[in-house]
């Protein structure tokens, strides 16, 4: 790992603590699934399929799909994650495997195809080659298999209150392959009461960064959908609706703050880089 990528370690550990305490995961102890009715209608019966998570933190998301049937690996680089990971899953009785390790390694560390690659809410910031994240995702899919991700939309990384209830442009939309540096006063995003010791490092990322680098790898996009609420309070103005999605009052279907996205590796299609020594087929 970089520097950035050691630094965010620091602060994901220093947050597993927080996020045990605002994730409700005494909620989720009794029954409750931390999966939305988007995500799990898009992605469809996860019944006797096999699921990697990339990213996972703690696996509350993991561990929800396996009780929805999935057979589930999760995937992340923070310690304190899957130690508290796997205290969950043994708690709970619920089957599962739990790997820690950078993405970016996981071809060293796992050797198994998935029907489904899951990725969800709060990741793209964290990575620092797309290209690469889209290899390991087509690599660990089963022919036909499909990747799926929900995500903050990147135009939102660009706006900011500088008035009250209005918004400004003051951030680029654009790649830059330096991260940006965040160590202000800003709390956490699920605890306001929380300051972080460590900083963050995050990368921006475009939506056509996100597709090209899908598409590059062989996968086929079959769809793609924006909405204008979030999974959380990125914005002190937002509200929250009666199932949990926070919303600015100001700017409903006027801007959006998260798409969703399903690609699929095709059944016997082969990898667009081992056409190089062979005959690309003609148009």
């Amino acid at each position: 790992m970089n520097k950035f990528e050691e630094s965010n370690k620091k602060l994901w550990n220093e947050l597993t603590d927080v996020h045990i305490r605002s994730y409700g995961v005494d909620k989720f102890k009794k029954g409750a699934s931390t999966l939305d009715q988007i995500q799990l209608s898009e992605i469809g019966d996860v019944r006797g399929r096999a699921l990697l998570h990339l990213q996972c933190h703690f696996g509350l998301d993991t561990l929800s799909f396996a009780r929805e049937g999935a057979i589930v690996t999760g995937v992340d680089f923070s310690e304190k994650s899957i130690e508290y990971a796997n205290q969950l899953k043994e708690e709970l009785n619920i089957n599962a495997r739990f790997i820690c390790c950078n993405i970016y390694d996981l071809k060293d560390n796992l050797d198994k195809q998935f029907d489904i690659v899951y990725t969800s809410q709060g990741v793209l910031c964290w990575l620092k080659d797309l290209e690469k994240w889209a290899e390991i995702i087509y690599h660990f899919l089963k022919p036909n298999g499909i990747f799926y991700i929900m995500d903050g939309h990147p135009i939102k990384n660009t706006l900011e209150h500088t008035k009250k209830g209005k918004l400004d442009i003051l951030y680029p939309y654009f790649h830059n392959k330096k991260p940006t540096k965040w160590d202000d006063d800003s709390p956490d995003y699920s605890d306001e009461n929380y300051i972080s010791k460590n900083p963050s490092y995050e990368w921006q990322w475009s939506l056509s960064d996100v597709i090209n680098s899908l598409i590059k790898t062989g996968l086929r996009i079959q769809f793609i959908h924006e909405f204008d609420r979030l999974f959380y309070k990125h914005f002190p103005a937002m509200n929250c609706d009666e199932n949990g999605w926070w919303y600015l009052p100001d700017y409903r279907n006027k801007i959006p703050l998260m798409f969703t996205l399903r690609a699929k590796k095709e059944g016997n299609q082969p990898h667009p880089e081992r056409l190089t020594d062979q005959k690309r087929p003609s148009n």
